[in-house]
This record gives C-alpha cells, structure tokens and sequence, in this order.
C-alpha cells in the first residue's frame, strides 16, 4: 500500500478484527474513520449475487461523475477486466481475503489518473456480505471532478489471506513488496484462471489487463 488513506483504513480494520478473518460489520464506526470517508465504499451482493456500492463517499462520487449507490462494482472497470475483478472480491466476501488493486482511472477526455484502491472484508453472516474499501488517486489533478472517471484499466493487483499469514505485524509492512528478488512459483490452482500469478513471499500477485494507449 502506497496511499495514507489505504494504510490509515487498513490499520483501522486489522485492530478491530483482533486475530479474527474479519471484525463485524456492526464494529464500524464511521466517527472512527471521519477522515477518510470521502474515500471509502460499503460493497454488498445483489440479488444476482453481484457486488454493488451500498454506500460511497462523497469524492468518490465525484470523481466518478455519479452517485454510485446501487452501481456495479465490477463496472467501473472495462469489459475485458470486470470477470476477474467480480471472482476477486468474491473472495473478499467469501474468503475473507483482503484487495489491493493500483489502477489506472480514465476521464471522459481520456486524461488519467493513478488511483489505488483497498477492499477488506466484514463479517455479517451468509446472509448479509459486506466488504468496506476506500479508493483514492495518487494526486489530484486540477481536472478530476470536473472531467469524470468512466474508464480504469488495471495496473496491479494483490490479494491476502489473513487467516494463511498474518498480516500487519508491527516489524513488517502490512501488505507489500519485498525488496528482495521474487522466486516465480506455480500459481494457485484457485487462480489458475485470473492469467499470470507470481507468488512473492506469503502475496500472490496478479499481472493486470492495462492496455497502453
């Protein structure tokens, strides 16, 4: 994680889990993270089984041109991408596993933006799958609320299992990149099908569908 919005939101959720996968959804409290609120989403599944924006800050929105309560998450990325980012925050439901996606946000006029977003999963039963995030650029550019986001092609991604590794322990990034040369293992059979995975220490990570322009 690169951004202090993501870093911020991810310590918050680490100490309310305490050793569990995911804290509850009732264990949020929004005074707690007042700061980054602008930034942050609620996703749950629709009746499909979808990820849908329950909830989305403000700059989010506007960043995006829209209200995105009740829009498709996986939406928000081209066509060729939206398969993989649905099966990858079905394991932030489902898995209670944690996301990290850098992206590349595209306006209407074609101008770009890094953004770097971060799902985490909350626990509310079978029947009621949550997952809280934040989303945010790299800069703010004089144009971004202006000239809204309605493309975003994927730099990166990383993916954590908080119950197959610990995660944020004080001597150590919570999620990150060694700076050690990586040794390329055989992907996970459960990733098999997202394209490239390269496992770095306990991170799996997955080469994304940028497309240069």
């Amino acid at each position: 994680m690169k951004l202090a919005g993501s870093i911020a939101l991810f310590h918050y959720w680490n100490r309310l889990r305490d050793g569990r996968s995911a804290p509850k959804r009732t264990e949020i409290e929004p005074a707690d993270i007042r700061k980054l609120l602008a930034d942050t989403f609620i996703l749950e599944k629709d009746s499909r089984g979808e990820a849908v924006f329950r909830l989305a800050g403000t700059r989010l929105c506007a960043a995006y041109g829209r209200e995105l309560k009740g829009f498709s998450f996986p939406s928000l990325w081209r066509a060729k991408d939206q398969r993989l980012i649905s099966r990858l925050v079905d394991g932030v439901f489902q898995k209670h596993t944690v996301m990290l996606v850098a992206y590349q946000a595209i306006s209407r006029s074609g101008r770009k933006v890094p953004f770097e977003l971060l799902a985490l999963p909350l626990d509310g039963g079978a029947e009621s799958q949550r997952c809280l995030g934040v989303a945010a650029p790299a800069h703010k550019p004089f144009w971004l609320g202006a000239d809204p986001v309605v493309d975003a092609t994927i730099d990166n991604m990383r993916i954590v299992d908080p119950q197959a590794e610990p995660i944020a322990r004080p001597e150590r990034p919570a999620i990150g990149t060694p700076a050690l040369a990586p040794d390329d293992l055989d992907a996970a059979s459960t990733l098999a099908e997202y394209g490239r995975v390269r496992r770095i220490r306990h991170l799996l990570v997955l080469d994304g569908g940028r497309e240069d322009r």
